[in-house]
């Protein structure tokens, strides 16, 4: 989609290698949403023909989804990343109102099929960021070879509007952004156990 139309696969291809030289070494083409995942199988066609041109991908999932179109997706993918937004199952379920279960095999996946990945993160008060979820999270993954990056996001509110333009209740309405202080906190719990800590 591009401006609330549907772009053709070849125009997206085509504005990519128009633009290629200004990629340099690293850059390429990022697909986020919503979650892109949900659009796999139509994905597919897509990423074959710019993985033809030698054009990085990199996926921005949830890793929530899972299919044989996801992983065919997955195989295709330079780089994904792979927001965690509690590590705590329990905590998860209440934050989300869904399971974490799906997310964690998915990083797991990654880690087997080596694939690069980055974890991101969202650190909210009172909801993910207890210092023994993070510390259990970092003693499961912490020697994961494939995690290029840990990125803390702290918690905004500039998404409220879009609940309040659907007439949906915003559920975190009354948390507070975090203080510079919860930031530091949890990134020092990440850096005991990865070395390539970054705040968002």
């Amino acid at each position: 989609m591009q401006g609330g139309t549907v772009t053709d696969a070849e125009e997206i291809v085509r504005m990519a290698l128009s633009q290629k030289a200004f990629f340099g070494k690293k850059g390429g083409i990022t697909f986020s949403g919503g979650e892109p995942t949900l659009q796999a199988k139509e994905l597919i066609p897509l990423f074959k023909r710019l993985k033809a041109e030698g054009i990085h991908i990199c996926l921005d999932s949830n890793g929530s989804v899972w299919n044989q179109d996801v992983e065919e997706l997955l195989q295709l993918t330079d780089l994904v990343l792979l927001d965690i937004k509690q590590f705590n199952s329990q905590r998860h379920q209440e934050l989300t109102k869904h399971s974490n279960s799906q997310t964690i095999k998915t990083a797991a996946w990654l880690e087997e099929h080596n694939k690069p990945f980055w974890l991101r993160y969202v650190l909210v008060p009172g909801y993910s960021d207890f210092e023994e979820d993070i510390m259990m999270l970092g003693e499961q993954l912490t020697n994961y070879k494939m995690i290029q990056r840990i990125e803390i996001l702290p918690y905004h509110t500039l998404g409220v509007h879009k609940y309040e333009i659907m007439g949906q209740e915003y559920q975190l309405k009354n948390i507070k952004e975090n203080t510079p202080e919860q930031i530091e906190k949890a990134a020092g719990l990440f850096k005991r156990f990865f070395n390539c800590v970054y705040i968002n």
